[in-house]
């Protein structure tokens, strides 16, 4: 099937789950929601996107001055997009590392933000695991929270685990890496070119955690900025649907989700993450107001990341391919 196929399917997967959720007294739910609400969940993705474009130009350090603030913004809402579109969220790290090529910027490095970039969301969760850990010894969870949030915790732990085990055990796994490349039959010399590639990527992280201090606290900030910025919307769509659910299951019901998604490795996680949200939020609200506020999520979330991010992806990814057509002519 192909990757459109696959996008399609994943679509009608997510607007499926919460049709037959909701049922019939879905539209009238949706009808409810305020216009004036929506216009503030969307204007706080576009502000998502501008503070991700600063961090995408803090982590670049002085070669952040070769990417403008437009341009940088671009990027960032072209590699969200390549993200929702591909299983897994992998073509985002590719899209990321083709733009910034043509400004110059080599992909080791680029390779080296993209996963600096990823560390400081996982430290960002765990720090708001351990934040709800705390809130629950002082506060009685629901036994529904309580599971979601020893769920969340299993999954932080899990990841974490991975990357310690890559990290200490790094000469073993590229050992490992080159005995399998060589049983597939790929050349000594490919898989010298794949060892350099490998070394040149540790290197540049290592130079990117080498940065001063204040940078980094400074990224670490935008990304706590961002993630909250993110994950009050569901929170905000419930306020606006009527229901009062508190901040931290909303939390915990879209971490959970979004995790689903990725290890569903559909397009951006479309039909798992629907699923998932769905069995954790209606004991909590009921049917049809999990249902609507499943739609509305995912419709600031995800949908807007596709029709907002898909002509910049085309824009920026044409641009130059146009631009050599006047050349080409002469």
């Amino acid at each position: 099937m192909t990757r459109l196929g696959w996008l399609g399917l994943a679509l009608l997967l997510a607007v499926l789950v919460p049709a037959l959720l909701g049922g019939s007294e879905l539209l009238p739910r949706l009808q409810s929601f305020a216009p004036g609400l929506m216009m503030l969940l969307l204007g706080m993705i576009l502000l998502c996107w501008a503070i991700n474009a600063i961090r995408l130009r803090l982590l670049l350090g002085e070669q952040g001055a070769q990417v403008g603030r437009m341009r940088s913004l671009g990027v960032i809402i072209a590699t969200e997009f390549a993200i929702c579109t591909t299983p897994g969220g992998t073509g985002g790290p590719l899209t990321l590392m083709t733009l910034l090529a043509r400004e110059r910027i080599a992909p080791s490095r680029s390779g080296a933000v993209f996963a600096m970039d990823q560390l400081n969301d996982l430290l960002f969760f765990f720090c708001a695991m351990l934040a709800i850990a705390a809130y629950a010894l002082f506060h009685r969870l629901g036994q529904s929270q309580a599971h979601m949030l020893m769920g969340s915790a299993l999954l932080l732990c899990i990841a974490l685990t991975v990357i310690v085990l890559l990290v200490r055990y790094r000469h073993a796994v590229m050992r490992g890496n080159g005995r399998l490349l060589r049983r597939l039959g790929v050349t000594s010399q490919r898989r010298l070119r794949w060892a350099r590639k490998v070394l040149r990527f540790a290197h540049a992280l290592a130079d990117t955690l080498r940065m001063p201090r204040r940078r980094l606290a400074a990224v670490f900030f935008l990304t706590c900025a961002h993630w909250c910025l993110r994950y009050s919307v569901l929170y905000l769509v419930l306020r606006g649907l009527g229901v009062d659910l508190a901040w931290i299951p909303s939390f915990l019901v879209q971490m959970l989700s979004l995790s689903a998604g990725q290890f569903s490795l559909l397009p951006g996680g479309a039909g798992a993450a629907e699923l998932t949200s769905a069995a954790l939020l209606s004991p909590l609200v009921g049917s049809s107001t999990a249902a609507a506020a499943i739609l509305i999520w995912r419709a600031v979330t995800y949908y807007f990341y596709l029709l907002a991010g898909g002509p910049v992806f085309l824009y920026l990814l044409a641009r130059p391919l146009l631009d050599r057509r006047p050349r080409q002519a002469d």
